[in-house]
């Protein structure tokens, strides 16, 4: 991309292209699976407050999704949605969050080189996540170049001002 992404549409092929290695979104997938579990064991063990916090969580998602991401990285945002369910699950959904994130980043920086996008865009890049996991939990995704699967465009490699960039070898492995 020659400028940063104005919308979600718009990152979605670029979120795309740093997972074009099969086993990343493979990782990916266990990593949010894992989380979804966290979340189903939080609200047994917290029936009434999880939910709530919960509630929470997408309400602020929903505004900072609202907002969008084009300017700026949205920290308080991710903040206020990590702290929300901790409070009412402080082991079980931090536990699950340290899941997703060590399989997604394994991923990154394992199997694909490159630096996760989560840090320039947090909120677009947890629903371009929870967006691929539908697909692969549809059976798609597991081989092959994405944005061919899913009929695409070529996103190039990265924004123009973005510093977690790829170095390359994930494009190199299409």
């Amino acid at each position: 991309m020659s400028e940063r992404p104005q919308s979600l549409d718009e990152f979605w092929p670029y979120y795309l292209a740093e997972h074009r290695n099969a086993t990343s979104r493979r990782l990916h997938f266990l990593g949010t699976t894992g989380w979804y579990a966290s979340l189903a064991a939080s609200t047994v063990a917290n029936p009434v407050g999880f939910p709530l916090a919960m509630l929470g969580f997408g309400a602020v998602l929903a505004h900072g999704l609202g907002r969008g991401e084009g300017e700026r990285p949205s920290a308080g945002h991710v903040l206020a949605m990590l702290a929300l369910p901790t409070l009412a699950s402080p082991v079980i959904f931090p536990a699950g969050v340290a899941f997703a994130y060590g399989c997604a980043w394994a991923g990154h920086f394992g199997v694909e080189g490159n630096r996760p996008a989560t840090f320039q865009y947090p909120l677009w890049s947890l629903v371009s996540d929870w967006r691929m996991w539908a697909q692969m939990a549809r059976g798609r995704l597991w081989n092959g170049n994405p944005l061919e699967e899913l009929g695409l465009e070529e996103a190039p490699s990265e924004p123009a001002d973005a510093t977690h960039g790829t170095n390359g070898a994930a494009h190199a492995r299409a």
